[in-house]
């Protein structure tokens, strides 16, 4: 590996970035209900001076510092996740022309395609092999705390906890918040499997790896000379 494939891989990452960033956006324009992440986020904005991407980016970060408390591997890719996601939805929801969906059925539709992006995203995203976004390393940081208890369970009480505060907030819960939370897992699962891709195979590289082929490559560089 060298800095060519390195710098590669963050492309890869932004990339895969506006593809789920542009799913998120289109499960936030079905508006039946938010998932739990981003029912927090909208919660804070509408409490703050900050807009939803700002407020999704403190939000990414405060997750990335607990991360690094209970000690998880962090990679490029979790750093540029916490940083510019939440913006770029912010951006394709300010861009959007369209007018304010008032369908539940046509928004079940639009949430599902909204689905589809996001795991592709994902994809995309993952292919890099620089380490997950900030959630769900915090996912696998508390289930290392607490390894009698099934990761599925631990999910479900961290997503209950988050959809709480955003909901004390008073961002709206409706049934697309019940789709994002059983339905998002399955259709990842489907496309996943379409594709032939397991996420569980990719070795991930951590910033500390990363920083030292950067480092050793620029450093050969200039011996070179």
């Amino acid at each position: 590996m060298n800095r060519k494939t390195i710098i590669f891989e963050w492309l890869r990452i932004v990339a895969g970035l506006f593809v789920f960033s542009f799913g998120v956006h289109l499960t936030i324009f079905a508006n039946i209900g938010l998932a739990p992440w981003d029912c927090l986020g909208m919660g804070i904005a509408n409490h703050t001076v900050l807009n939803y991407g700002l407020a999704m980016t403190l939000i990414s970060v405060t997750v990335l510092i607990i991360d690094l408390i209970l000690k998880e591997r962090i990679g490029y890719g979790t750093i540029i996740d916490a940083l510019i996601t939440g913006n770029i939805v912010q951006l394709f929801n300010s861009l959007n022309p369209f007018p304010k969906n008032n369908s539940v059925i046509i928004g079940i539709i639009i949430m599902l395609i909204g689905f589809v992006f996001m795991s592709i995203g994902m994809f995309i995203y993952m292919k890099a092999a620089q380490c997950c976004g900030p959630r769900d390393s915090l996912l696998v940081g508390l289930g290392k705390k607490l390894p009698k208890v099934p990761i599925g369970l631990i999910e479900i009480a961290l997503w209950i906890v988050v959809l709480l505060a955003g909901w004390l907030l008073g961002d709206p819960v409706g049934i697309g918040t019940v789709i994002s939370t059983f339905g998002f897992g399955a259709v990842m699962q489907l496309v996943y499997s379409i594709i032939r891709f397991e996420p569980r195979d990719i070795k991930h590289k951590d910033v500390i790896t990363v920083t030292k082929i950067l480092f050793n490559k620029e450093h050969k560089n200039v011996a070179d000379r």
